[in-house]
């Protein structure tokens, strides 16, 4: 097989076989409450990082939608993380989230005050921690019996807390809406990022790699055995502050995949796959654990390496720090002609970047299989070498790259929202087939609909609230 031929494909977007993103509804989708309809005022307090809060606010909406209720401005707990006071408003767009939504659920920046015996004050919203991955059914019994009970309800931690699997297509649309949509970063992020994209397309391609070789990621998966005494040691402790007590044999995990791609091994898959090194990278990362040493190979083969703070102004800049760094990270990859996650897991940067890219046209991603290249890479660092590009090469082409394909578990919603968020140009199966591209005109459409019927029916008092 001619693999220079195959590699040059890789730059273009996949085969889409006739499919495009919509999140518009297929259905009647009836407009949320006004003030006085409303079951009471929803808190959430979303923690992780970005991409896990990106989640969490995506199930905030979707659960005030279940509730009937009125989604105060979530609440980002970016200090425990991140170790800055970044919230909502520093990060989103915070106008355009809630005209965006505006006919799905009624948004407050806060919890309204309420006058009692002559005396104002805030109305006290009554703290719920929801069960991990709760079914819709909890939401409407248990959190809509506290919600009408008291008026407000505030849900923390709030990561997680909604099954990603729900059987309303209607809903799983609605987290399209928000996330692909709704959720838009601040300008200044924007511009940031545009900035960065731009200056690397003017050179030609690029990918971007999400490098996953981070304390905390390391120290979860248990890969300790390729470091010093002295860096075991730090892993050791990190593991042992900040994840359960379980026994691990880092070998054995290693043999199944479950360690991150060292920056080394990164290098030679793509050097098996036939990327040489004029091919121009973007490295989306925090802190790299052990440092230079495990840079080094990874910078022999492929020299030509940047990362935000290498292509920006060369000012310092807020928005390449803490949660806007990971912003601006997140939105460079979106807009790379090729993204490589070296780790994936639930409501992981990588995963939902990968979700996104497949929704923004079916942009070329490459997912390393883990779990089939470990033992290769193991024969190698044992000296059997022997044919080693060619089975890497055998595990690599062997991938979707982005086109549509069947959501299988354990594989996120987040990750890949087809069928749900998309439809077919020219669809044969009738629920496949595309709704008008603009999400608003066929909200707008429903609406006046509702009211046309509701004043030919006399209910024009009804109407008048709409």
């Amino acid at each position: 097989m001619e693999w220079d031929f195959v590699v040059n494909g890789l730059w273009r977007t996949a085969d889409s076989n006739g499919w495009r993103a919509s999140s518009a509804p297929r259905t009647y989708w009836h407009p949320p409450p006004t003030e006085s309809e409303s079951n009471g005022y929803l808190r959430v307090r979303c923690n992780g990082g970005l991409t896990q809060q990106r989640s969490a606010i995506c199930n905030a909406v979707v659960v005030a939608r279940i509730m009937n209720a009125t989604l105060v401005l979530p609440e980002l707990d970016a200090n425990s993380f991140w170790h800055d006071e970044s919230g909502f408003i520093d990060i989103y767009d915070v106008p355009h989230f809630i005209k965006t939504l505006k006919y799905d659920v009624r948004i407050v920046m806060s919890v309204p005050k309420t006058t009692r015996r002559g005396k104002t004050k805030k109305l006290t919203a009554y703290k719920i921690e929801p069960p991990r991955d709760a079914p819709v059914t909890w939401y409407r019994t248990t959190a809509l019996e506290k919600i009408r009970k008291y008026g407000a309800i505030y849900l923390t931690p709030f990561s997680h807390r909604l099954a990603e699997e729900i059987d309303d297509p209607e809903l799983q649309r609605l987290r399209c809406r928000v996330n692909y949509h709704a959720l838009q970063f601040k300008s200044s992020i924007m511009k940031t990022s545009s900035d960065i994209a731009n200056k690397l397309h003017s050179e030609g391609h690029f990918m971007s790699i999400h490098l996953r070789f981070e304390l905390d990621m390391i120290a979860y998966a248990g890969c300790i055995d390729i470091f010093t005494p002295e860096e075991q040691e730090i892993l050791l402790r990190y593991r042992e502050e900040h994840f359960r007590n379980k026994t691990l044999v880092p070998r054995d995990r290693r043999f199944i995949g479950k360690c991150p791609l060292t920056p080394e091994e990164v290098g030679l898959t793509l050097r098996a796959m036939g990327f040489g090194n004029t091919t121009r990278i973007y490295l989306a990362s925090g802190k790299l654990f052990g440092g230079k040493r495990f840079m080094k190979p990874f910078m022999t083969m492929f020299p030509r390496l940047e990362n935000h703070s290498m292509v920006g102004s060369g000012k310092p800049e807020e928005n390449t720090r803490g949660l806007a760094g990971s912003a601006v990270d997140y939105m460079v990859c979106l807009l790379s002609d090729i993204f490589i996650p070296t780790y994936d897991g639930p409501s992981n940067f990588a995963n939902n970047l990968m979700g996104h890219r497949l929704y923004y046209g079916f942009r070329t991603t490459i997912t390393p299989n883990r779990k089939t290249l470990a033992p290769i890479f193991m024969d190698r660092s044992e000296g059997h070498a022997s044919r080693f590009e060619e089975r890497v090469r055998q595990v690599m082409f062997n991938t979707h790259f982005g086109t549509p394909h069947k959501r299988i578990h354990p594989e996120s919603f987040y990750t890949n929202s087809w069928p749900e968020c998309f439809c077919q140009t020219k669809a044969r199966n009738l629920a496949d087939r595309c709704p008008p591209d603009n999400v608003n005109d066929v909200l707008e459409s429903q609406l006046q609909n509702r009211v046309d019927i509701e004043e030919l029916a006399g209910g024009t008092e009804i109407a008048k609230v709409y």
